[in-house]
């Protein structure tokens, strides 16, 4: 298959079915030796409380410095929140799209990072902003300067003259389109054919630079029908192998059909497992998480919505799919637990056991607290190791192990087996591999059997991956299992 293969266009890259992704927030995650022994910025104490304005100083050699960490964890590939030039810590204020933020080390840290990721086998994909820019974007820039003689006017959706790039956007008389009506962030005109050229060279830039693929902000509010088909296209013209993720909070029916995405961020499936497995720590009243509800949940509501996620696109894009449990957009995991680690455990044994590629969000493994933006984007603690839940790390590092270790629950069919009351159970099947996982999200024990009535009617020995003891199925029923209060069992076909 060649780059220039057009039937290449419509794959769904093998390897993100194998891969465990880590998302990282740069300014947060670890700031370099280098950068703290030589730099003379200012930048804010390590740790302190977040905010929107402030920098901290983590950088892509910092993320270098962590890739033993990372690897030891079991991670397999990382998705960076964005690093082009900004005057964001967040750096979705887009300033510059071929420079990476001199704060984050410049291009040629993301050139040392990448041959180090590489080198160990692992992918990076980026954060791609492409719907709005930052109010410094060198083309509104030459707007603000020359008003409506600047030949960039047409870039974007201005309303009138002069601009008004400071006004306050709870004033809503922001004169020209922009995100959410915040002034900051104009939005790009992508019917102009001019705009697109630039955002696919853009696209193809990075791909040819190195990187494995593009995580896709906001990509419902470009309108231009033919942008995404036709990025699409250059990325895999650069890289037939690159991924393609789109930032879709909802359903995304309509989106994965060959011509623009490989997989979404699926953030049902975290609102699935908050409602069931942290169901005592959420209010009696549905919570709103960018407009979605998350809800308490029984055994059987939360079936029904496993159920639809893992029948509404086909098959390869479900195991595409990057299935998320929180990230910098809404509040952390323990903290919507209210600190109970079980729950947070149970939720990370469900990610890692589930089809999808599983997206870990930078401190969720050590139990990072955090409430909603800019909260949730703390430093990582590494000088305060005291501070974090070892237990957690150590069941995150078994289930990634775990999940690495054996192919069926990477790319293992499902089917639901039991959901009652506060367990749920159900199967991944591969070949003459097989997995049963049962979630006991109640404060007592259970003890069950499990019927399945399609698998293998012989006799076979299943093993506990965690202690390996052995449970025997006959005739498609097992033996009783004994499941712990607030745990997982993960049992395992052996083999023949």
């Amino acid at each position: 298959m060649t780059p220039t293969d057009v039937s290449s266009f419509s794959l769904v890259p093998r390897w993100v079915q194998e891969a465990v992704f880590y998302q990282i927030f740069p300014d947060r995650f670890c700031r370099s030796r280098t950068s703290r022994q030589t730099s003379p910025l200012p930048f804010q104490a390590w740790g302190a409380k977040p905010d929107q304005l402030g920098f901290q100083g983590g950088d892509l050699r910092g993320i270098l410095e962590k890739l033993d960490y990372l690897e030891d964890l079991g991670v397999t590939a990382l998705y960076l929140n964005p690093i082009f030039a900004s005057a964001a810590n967040h750096r979705y204020h887009t300033y510059d799209y071929f420079q990476v933020d001199p704060l984050l080390g410049g291009n040629e840290a993301l050139r040392e990072l990448l041959q180090a990721v590489h080198g160990r086998g692992m992918r990076l994909i980026l954060d791609g902003v492409f719907n709005h820019v930052g109010r410094g974007f060198w083309a509104f820039h030459h707007v603000l300067e020359n008003q409506q003689q600047s030949p960039y006017t047409e870039w974007f959706h201005i309303r009138g003259f002069p601009l008004r790039p400071y006004t306050e956007a709870h004033r809503n008389d922001c004169n020209y389109e922009a995100w959410w009506g915040l002034p900051e962030l104009p939005k790009l005109n992508h019917h102009n054919a001019a705009v697109r050229a630039y955002l696919l060279d853009v696209a193809r830039y990075w791909i040819e630079f190195g990187i494995d693929g593009w995580r896709l902000d906001v990509p419902e509010e470009i309108e231009e029908p033919s942008f995404w088909p036709a990025f699409r296209r250059v990325v895999k013209q650069a890289n037939p192998e690159a991924y393609l993720a789109g930032e879709i909070w909802g359903s995304g029916q309509g989106w994965l059909s060959g011509d623009r995405f490989d997989g979404i961020t699926n953030y049902a499936f975290g609102r699935a497992a908050l409602g069931f497995l942290a169901h005592d720590a959420l209010p009696l009243n549905p919570i709103y998480i960018s407009g979605h509800e998350i809800r308490r949940l029984d055994a059987k509501a939360f079936a029904e919505q496993v159920e639809t996620m893992v029948r509404l696109h086909e098959w390869r894009y479900i195991l595409s799919n990057l299935n998320y449990l929180d990230s910098h957009d809404m509040p952390r995991i323990m903290h919507l637990a209210r600190h109970d680690l079980t729950a947070v455990k149970l939720m990370q044994g469900f990610q890692m056991t589930m089809p999808g590629a599983p997206v870990i969000y930078y401190g969720t493994e050590i139990g990072l607290d955090g409430g909603t933006d800019p909260d949730c984007r703390r430093a990582f603690p590494w000088d305060d190791t005291a501070s974090w839940q070892h237990e957690l790390r150590a069941h995150c590092h078994w289930l990634l192990h775990t999940r690495r270790t054996h192919a069926v629950l990477r790319r293992g069919r499902y089917a639901q087996l039991l959901a009652a009351g506060r367990t749920f159970a159900f199967k991944r099947f591969l070949g003459r591999e097989l997995a049963y996982i049962v979630l006991n999200a109640d404060l007592a024990p259970v003890t069950l059997t499990l019927e399945d009535p399609y698998g293998d009617q012989g006799s076979f020995t299943l093993v506990d991956a965690a202690d390996s003891s052995t449970i025997h199925s006959r005739q498609g029923r097992t033996e009783a299992i004994q499941v712990p209060p607030r745990s997982l069992r993960l049992l395992l076909r052996q083999p023949d």
